[in-house]
């Protein structure tokens, strides 16, 4: 007869609650994705150093615009706070000092792939659908490309596109701010 394992699944209020009694700690590289703690893959130096290629691109362009998240906490719904590599937020007078952003708060949000390409596509990317955030990027390092999904519904995004070198792209919210997938890639 087949053992059948219990899981103890987890809401924002117990993710936090964990982090305040010092279960977790700010060095515990973890999220919450649907109810369950999921330890981050460790980042390599070409992760990193998109994440931080997009950060000034993003900052260089859009200053005044939007706040910028760098691997920051967003809270979806009671049962995933995830962590996405950047997000574009509404500015907010607080910097969200009193809780993180949320789904209405966010233009878009962008997660870098390289080991984690197929996490991120099958898992977090069908999240942000669900939950409603209206832009995804998946900065695809190993392919060198931009998937680019935006038309959030329950079954997923309706609008999937890949952009290769040489091609250009814009945020849906600031359509006057162009970015070549070259630059985004490095």
């Amino acid at each position: 007869m087949p053992v059948e394992l219990l899981r103890r699944m987890f809401t924002v209020k117990d993710y936090h609650k964990m982090m305040a009694d010092g279960v977790l700690t700010e060095s515990d590289r973890v999220e919450l994705i649907r109810g369950e703690i999921i330890q981050m893959s460790p980042m390599g130096p070409r992760h990193t150093a998109c994440v931080k290629r997009l950060n000034e691109l993003f900052m260089s362009r859009l200053a005044g615009r939007i706040t910028i998240g760098v691997q920051d906490p967003v809270e979806l719904d009671d049962n995933s706070e995830p962590q996405p590599d950047i997000s574009l937020l509404r500015r907010r007078a607080d910097f969200y000092a009193t809780g993180h952003p949320q789904s209405e708060d966010i233009f878009l949000l962008v997660e870098v792939a390289d080991s984690t390409v197929n996490y991120d596509r099958e898992v977090k990317v069908p999240l942000y659908a669900e939950d409603n955030i209206r832009e995804v990027w998946l900065v695809n390092i190993n392919d060198g490309c931009l998937e680019v999904y935006r038309e959030p519904a329950e079954n997923g995004y309706q609008n999937v596109r890949q952009f290769q070198e040489e091609e250009t792209v814009t945020i849906q919210a600031f359509p006057d701010v162009v970015f070549t997938v070259d630059e985004l890639l490095g």
